[in-house]
């Protein structure tokens, strides 16, 4: 029986016999690949190291580094003996750095390359609790985590009884992991989880998902954030094969090559996905591109719980023969399933990959609830576009006067890390976790998410505005990348708008403007004006209150590397607002 997250390692002995259980892409671009033999043994092997090296139950192991298979080894290696993870993003500032490894004391602390290794040198050098440092990439003069493993082989019939006792005495209610929150409001925080806690939310999740085992899984989100990390060991329980993408920027490339029945993603990338295909469109040329655009509009329209029109019909089924075969080539071909979480999914993505032939699935929750809240369910086809799905079986879920969220349940933290007092804000007296987030349920059950409750602002007349909902919506707009709307007790709202620069060159090659930087671009007059009415164009599907009545344009891109986006890409808008307070100040006040 599958209680804790370990015991998901002894299906890869008793049911499946994958030859690419765990695989990643090693220069000179070659697939490496572990069967689920070698995931079992090196994952042995470092629980074996890590107890000759002394560490215990309780202990704790501090991980940075991108997505691979290492990641899993160490992971459960240090699981089976009862020693706590602290997954840390490879991105963050040096001052989080330091605040969480301050604060979480690891004994040990495992990155990835030697650009990590020197940002965070000086920090392990003044850290009194870190005794050992290791790297995954081979560096000259530094420990590897190969010697772990290593050691732990040659000394596996000697350790190897304690760690079947250890695993023995592990309760389902022990902790497993701490995971620190991005921190885009404030200090992060360190959330303790459970095995229950995960692995509860891996088979609730996973019996809503009707791919058998055997299928081919994409990871590219940072495994360090709860979202990746539970739906890499849902795609474990279920037996498929995990493929992790080389970065960011090899997405596309890498579904080419692997063909991924499935793969989790956030809704900017979607969006990314979508202007691309638009992008291909404006390239053809006569019946190919009327073709190619009668697609597009069919698909965005696409609602398989409302009966169509006759015409609409016909218009779909060209489509499909014509246009989303080769879009679908884009997609590695073999693709049927995508789950979108972290921030709202505009419908018209939904819908478009709905259209042809992809089941696009959005969820919600937080780090807190382990993470996952309310998900699709593909086995009854309780799908709806604009909708978060049908919440969890066996959550208790609520909402609060003024609609915030409230879960109860298995999926629920065990607290925050060295904080009682958040802990009991949190939590109330009757076991509900207050989300922070507004939502609302239909008549057929399905969760809508309105707003973040913090972000939600009042302007100076009394009106609420909330933010997220609008920017959403503007980010709809092709020459849109980013936005964040404000206006927090001012008279009107505003929005500083990063814009896609990709698309706004190409719009500005076309009109013959010519520029050398983009802070002189944005100030050009037919660009301003371009702005202003898709400004327009959002203030039209609007109450009075929530009008962009200004806004200003922002030369740079926002990144998770500058400081602007969290890993998951959301608007980190503590550091936005400080950023660009200048900006603001003079939408207000000159």
């Amino acid at each position: 029986m599958i209680t804790r997250i370990f015991d998901i390692l002894d299906q890869y002995r008793t049911i499946y016999s994958l030859e690419d259980a765990l695989a990643f892409k090693k220069a000179p671009a070659k697939w490496v690949k572990y069967s689920g033999e070698e995931y079992v043994e090196h994952a042995n092997n470092i629980s074996c190291g890590l107890l000759h090296m002394g560490f215990k139950p309780g202990d704790r192991i501090a991980i940075i580094c991108n997505n691979r298979p290492e990641w899993n080894f160490c992971d459960m290696g240090m699981a089976q003996i009862g020693v706590v993870s602290i997954p840390i993003y490879p991105t963050i500032s040096t001052g989080e750095y330091e605040y969480i490894l301050n604060h979480s004391t690891p004994k040990m602390l495992m990155l990835s390359d030697k650009l990590l290794l020197e940002k965070l040198r000086p920090l392990v050098n003044n850290s009194p609790s870190i005794q050992y440092l290791y790297t995954f990439n081979q560096i000259e003069g530094e420990r590897n985590w190969k010697e772990i493993a290593i050691a732990g082989k040659d000394r596996f019939a000697e350790y190897m009884p304690q760690v079947q006792q250890i695993k023995d005495s592990i309760r389902p209610e022990d902790m497993l992991t701490i995971i620190y929150t991005s921190g885009t409001t404030g200090t992060p925080k360190g959330v303790m989880l459970s095995h229950d806690n995960l692995i509860t939310n891996v088979k609730e999740t996973a019996i809503r998902n009707y791919l058998p085992a055997g299928s081919r899984a994409l990871s590219f989100l940072p495994i360090s954030h709860i979202y990746e990390r539970m739906m890499n060991y849902h795609f474990q329980y279920k037996g498929f094969s995990l493929y992790y993408a080389e970065n960011m920027g090899a997405i596309m490339e890498n579904i080419k090559e692997v063909k991924p029945h499935i793969f989790t993603t956030v809704p900017r990338l979607l969006e990314r996905v979508y202007i691309g295909l638009v992008d291909k469109g404006k390239e053809l040329k006569g019946i190919k591109k009327m073709l190619f655009q009668s697609a597009i509009d069919v698909a965005v329209l696409y609602n398989p719980r409302k009966k169509a029109s006759l015409p609409y019909r016909f218009k779909l089924m060209v489509a499909r023969r014509l246009i989303f075969p080769k879009w679908l080539e884009v997609l590695g071909k073999d693709l049927r399933i995508i789950v979108s979480g972290g921030a709202p999914l505009q419908k018209r993505l939904s819908r478009l990959f709905s259209a042809i032939g992809i089941d696009l699935l959005e969820g919600y929750g937080l780090t807190e609830t382990s993470p996952v809240i309310a998900v699709s369910d593909l086995r009854k086809g309780k799908t709806k576009s604009g909708t978060v799905g049908h919440v969890l079986d066996g959550l208790d879920v609520k909402l609060a006067e003024d609609g915030e969220i409230l879960c109860k349940g298995y999926n629920i933290m065990l607290g925050y890390y060295k904080n009682a007092e958040m802990t009991a804000q949190a939590i109330d007296k009757d076991g509900y976790f207050h989300t922070g987030d507004i939502g609302s349920f239909d008549s057929e059950g399905f969760l809508t998410i309105t707003d973040r409750k913090k972000e939600i602002f009042k302007l100076s007349n009394g009106k609420y505005v909330a933010p997220q909902t609008i920017e959403n919506k503007l980010k709809e707009s092709f020459f849109v990348d980013q936005a964040i709307v404000i206006g927090e007790k001012q008279k009107f709202a505003s929005a500083l708008i990063s814009p896609n620069f990709h698309q706004l060159h190409k719009w500005c090659y076309e009109k013959g403007i010519k520029f050398n930087k983009n802070a002189e671009l944005l100030h050009h007059t037919d660009v301003i004006n371009l702005f202003q009415e898709e400004v327009n164009k959002l203030n039209h599907s609007l109450g009075n209150a929530e009008h962009i009545k200004r806004f200003r344009l922002i030369p740079e891109e926002w990144s998770t590397q500058t400081g602007e986006l969290s890993a998951t890409l959301k608007l980190k808008r503590k550091f936005l607002l400080e950023k660009y307070a200048s900006v603001v100040d003079e939408i207000y006040f000159k």
